[in-house]
C-alpha cells in the first residue's frame, strides 16, 4: 500500500512538488535521527521510508545530510522589517534586505516578534503621534507607524519582503502608550479596562501572547497588579505571558519572583525571555534562578524560558538612563537631555542607584558598552562609549546624551554583561529554547541575528558537546512549536507545514562576529519555507513565501 499524505493523497502515486531523498531525519521532538525520505505537496510534508518510489517536480539528493523542521525563533524584534509604515531612509534597500535574510540563511523559518512589550499594534487614534514616536525609537528604522490592530498588522505586511513566517506577540509598553501614554503612575479602572480590551481583539485575531519590558518605558512604570489583570486576559486565550524582567542584574531573583507570581495569579504560562543573570553582582545567580524555575514547573506553574548563546546583549541606549528620563514620552526625554542639571543627576543616579531600577551602567561600567546602530554618527558604530568619550575629553553621560540629541533617541548598545558558566548553564537547561533577540538595524547590530542558531548547533553542540543534536533542534523547533501553539510547525511529521532546513552537521557553524555581524553560517546548505526552496546552496534564491502566522 502506498504512502498517505496531506488530505488522504498516495504520494507513490501522484506527483509531489518537492523530494528530499537520502535524509537523517531530526524531527524536532528530541527523539533520535532516523533515515527517511521527505515529499512535499502542497506546502504540506509526507515522511516516507528511504528509497520510496515518488515522481518529483524537484529532488534534492540530502544523502549524508540532517533534515530538521525549520527554526523556530521565539524572540525577535523585527516586526517592521516588512512592514509598509516606514517612511525614513532605511525602509528599503540592501542593507534592509541584507537583515531580513540573516535569520533565514541560518534556517530560522518563523519568527515571533512583538517582544519585550514593543509591538507595531494596537493603536487608539487619539494617541497616534505619542506611540509612532515611540515606536520609531525602538525600532530604529525612520518613522514607523502603528496599526489599529493584529489583523491591520498582518494586512500590512509585504508579501514581497517576508522571507520567512511571522508571528507576533501583544507589546504592553504599546499598549499602555496608546491608552495613557508615558506617565509614571497606575492605570485608571478606565484605562485598564481599554488596555485588557485591546489585548482581548488582538489575542482573537490571532496574535501569540502577551509580552512585558518592564525596564522600558512606559513598562518600567507598571505595577504588578497591572500586569496581572492583563495576564488573565492572556490567560483566558490560552497565551502565554511573555517577560522581560523588571531587573536581569542584582534584582534578578526578586523580578523572577514577581514573574511567577503573574503566572500564578492569573493563570498564563510563563515565558520567561532570554534569561540571564548579567552585571557582576548576578554573576552565577543561575545556580539559583534555574533551581527556582524547576521548583515552580514542579508546583504546576507552566513556566518555561529561551535564551540566546552570546556574553553580550543589545538594546536602546535610552534604557541606559533612569526611568524618570523618559516620562512623556520621547520627545520629553530629548528635551531634559539638553539640561546640565538634568545629566548630573542621571550621573549620580547611575553612581548610586534607584530604587527599582536595573542600572546596566552601574552594574557593569560604560567600558562595557559599544555602539551598534547611531544614524547620525556612524563612525561610532562598533566602538566602546567610554573610549569615545575619552577621545572628546568628555564625560561618559554628556556623550551619550549627545549621541541621542543627535540621532533624535535612535541609537542601539550592545552590553558585555554575562559570563560563560551562566550562559551554558541556561542553554543547557531542560526549561530552555532559543531565541536571538535579534534588533536588525543597519549599523553594528549584535551578530546574535545572524548566528544564533548555527552558534547552538556547531559551537556549543558539536565543538563543545553541551547539547546532542536533537536535544538542540528540540529547543528551536518542536519546544517552541508548543509553547506558542504553532500548530502544524516544529515537528516534522504527516501533513505538517514544510517548513524544513537542511545541514550538515559536521560543518553547521556561525560566522558572524562582533567586527562582521552580518556573514553567513556555513553548513546550512537548504532552507524550505512553506514547500518552496528559500535556500539553495547555502545561498538565497528569489522565493518570498513568509506568511503571518495566526494563533487560534
Amino acid at each position: 500500500m502506498g504512502a498517505m499524505g496531506l488530505m488522504g493523497a498516495d504520494v507513490t502515486t501522484t506527483p509531489v512538488d518537492l523530494l528530499l531523498r537520502g535524509a537523517t531525519l531530526v524531527d524536532g521532538t528530541g527523539a533520535p535521527a532516523r533515515p527517511a525520505d521527505l515529499a512535499v505537496a502542497d506546502g504540506r510534508v509526507t515522511v516516507l521510508p528511504p528509497g520510496t518510489a515518488v515522481t518529483a517536480a524537484e529532488t534534492l539528493d540530502v544523502t549524508g545530510r540532517v533534515v530538521t523542521p525549520g527554526f523556530i525563533d521565539v524572540h525577535t524584534h523585527s516586526d517592521a522589517l516588512a512592514a509598509p509604515f516606514g517612511g525614513g531612509t532605511h525602509t528599503d534597500g540592501d542593507a534592509l534586505d541584507e537583515l531580513r535574510l540573516a535569520p533565514l540563511l541560518q534556517g530560522v523559518t518563523t519568527e515571533i516578534s512583538g517582544n519585550c512589550g514593543i509591538s507595531l499594534f494596537p493603536a487608539l487614534p487619539g494617541r497616534l503621534p505619542e506611540l509612532a514616536e515611540h515606536l520609531r525609537v525602538s525600532f530604529g528604522l525612520g518613522p514607523v507607524l502603528p496599526a489599529e490592530d493584529f489583523d491591520a498588522f498582518a494586512a500590512g505586511q509585504r508579501p514581497e519582503l517576508r522571507r520567512n513566517h511571522i508571528a507576533s506577540l501583544v507589546g504592553h509598553g504599546t499598549l499602555r502608550a496608546g491608552v495613557m501614554g508615558f506617565e509614571d503612575r497606575p492605570p485608571t479602572g478606565q484605562e485598564l479596562a481599554a488596555m485588557c480590551g485591546l489585548l482581548d481583539r488582538a489575542l482573537a485575531q490571532g496574535a501569540a501572547g502577551l509580552s512585558t519590558g518592564l525596564i522600558y518605558p512606559p513598562g518600567v512604570y507598571a505595577d504588578t497588579e497591572e500586569i496581572v489583570a492583563l495576564a488573565k486576559v492572556a490567560a483566558r486565550h490560552g497565551k502565554p505571558y511573555v517577560t522581560h524582567l523588571r531587573d536581569e542584574m542584582s534584582q534578578v531573583e526578586k523580578a523572577l519572583e514577581e514573574a511567577l507570581e503573574i503566572a500564578v495569579r492569573s493563570g498564563a504560562p510563563l515565558q520567561v525571555s532570554h534569561h540571564k543573570t548579567a552585571g557582576r553582582h548576578a554573576w552565577g545567580a543561575t545556580l539559583r534562578t534555574l533551581p527556582r524555575l524547576e521548583q515552580a514547573r514542579a508546583e504546576g506553574v507552566d513556566v518555561l524560558c529561551d535564551v540566546y548563546p552570546y556574553t553580550a546583549g543589545s538594546t536602546v541606549l535610552h534604557a541606559m538612563l533612569p526611568p524618570w528620563t523618559s516620562e512623556g514620552g520621547p520627545a520629553a526625554l530629548l528635551e531634559r537631555l539638553r539640561s546640565k542639571e538634568v545629566r548630573d543627576r542621571i550621573r549620580a543616579d547611575i553612581a548610586h542607584g534607584v530604587e527599582g531600577w536595573e542600572n546596566t551602567v552601574g552594574n557593569g561600567g560604560w567600558d562595557l558598552i559599544s555602539v551598534a546602530a547611531a544614524p547620525a554618527r556612524r563612525t561610532a558604530e562598533g566602538r566602546r562609549i567610554a573610549d569615545l568619550a575619552a577621545e572628546r575629553g568628555a564625560d561618559p553621560v554628556d556623550l551619550v546624551c549627545d549621541l541621542l540629541l543627535e540621532a533624535q533617541g535612535e541609537v542601539t548598545i550592545i552590553s558585555h554583561s554575562m559570563r560563560e558558566d551562566d550562559v551554558r548553564r541556561v542553554l543547557a537547561s531542560p526549561l530552555s529554547m532559543i531565541g536571538s533577540d535579534g534588533v536588525p538595524k543597519p549599523g553594528r547590530p549584535h551578530p546574535r541575528w545572524a548566528g544564533s542558531f548555527a552558534r547552538v548547533l556547531g559551537h556549543y553542540g558539536r565543538e563543545q558537546g553541551l547539547l546532542p543534536l536533537e536535544l538542540a533542534v528540540h529547543k528551536m523547533t518542536g519546544l517552541p512549536a508548543e509553547r506558542f501553539r504553532l500548530a502544524g510547525r516544529g515537528v516534522v511529521r504527516d501533513g505538517a507545514v514544510a517548513d524544513l532546513v537542511v545541514l550538515d552537521p559536521a560543518a553547521v557553524l556561525d560566522g558572524a562576529t562582533f567586527e562582521r555581524p552580518l556573514l553567513p553560517p556555513v553548513g546550512v546548505e537548504a532552507v524550505v519555507v512553506a514547500g518552496r526552496v528559500a535556500v539553495r546552496g547555502g545561498r538565497p534564491t528569489a522565493i518570498r513565501a513568509g506568511e503571518v502566522v495566526r494563533v487560534r
